[in-house]
């Protein structure tokens, strides 16, 4: 090419680039039918009517990959962030307390307008009445309820926790319950939450806050002695 007259030389004649142009323009499918050609111009034929610069766009939509991930790792941790902030206000709210009533009270408000469920339950097995605000179980009722002497917490719906759930048994459709122990000797108890959606709660899901919720109850309830 002769830079100072802008021409390209093709064997002994002269090619202007203007020619070159107005010869694609009139003649696409000689560029786009030309795919050996097109691949040594880094070009690639996106649709029928556009040749698209290939590395550019590999680019463009590896900057697109990031820009997703970035905002969904941003997504992710304002999510861990309000869960965290909600659990700190709920566990201060607990032991904040001032007696077994007030403990069962500040269990179901945090339920109903920390975490938007339908109830949230203490009960204790008992021969005699338990605190006010409680629910009442005979012995072995959590075993049952928790189907089997083993197991730690249940998630999910289980027909024989409704009971638990008073007046608002009929709303229930999927709950979360954990064991507890309080006093010594030891008392067999359940801190139980449920929630209006079948889904709210199921077998897979993890019981790790749930069971986070029940020792606090457990050490706040300690403070007062059973009466």
């Amino acid at each position: 090419m002769d830079g100072s007259q802008g021409e390209f030389a093709f064997g002994d004649a002269p090619v202007e680039p203007d020619a070159v142009r107005r010869f694609l323009s009139d003649n696409p499918q000689f560029l786009k039918g030309d795919t050996g050609l097109l691949a040594e111009l880094g070009l690639s034929v996106a649709s029928s009517n556009v040749v698209e610069f290939a590395p550019l766009a590999r680019v463009h939509a590896a900057h697109q990959r990031e820009a997703e991930q970035r905002a969904l790792l941003e997504e992710t941790a304002r999510a861990n962030f309000s869960a965290q902030a909600q659990t700190h206000g709920a566990v201060v709210d607990l032991l904040d307390a001032r007696s077994h009533a007030d403990l069962a009270r500040r269990v179901d408000e945090l339920a109903r307008a920390r975490f938007g469920l339908a109830a949230g339950v203490i009960a204790l097995e008992s021969a005699d009445l338990p605190p006010a605000g409680w629910r009442h179980l005979v012995e072995g009722q959590v075993d049952l309820i928790l189907d089997g002497p083993q197991r730690l917490a249940r998630m999910g719906f289980a027909p024989t926790a409704l009971g638990l759930f008073g007046p608002e048994a009929g709303e229930i459709a999927s709950m979360a319950m954990v064991r507890m122990a309080i006093w010594e000797p030891s008392r067999q108890g359940l801190l139980a939450f449920g929630s209006s959606d079948p889904e709210g709660f199921t077998p897979e899901m993890g019981a790790e806050l749930v069971a986070f919720f029940a020792r606090v109850v457990e050490r706040t309830a300690e403070r007062w002695p059973l009466l």
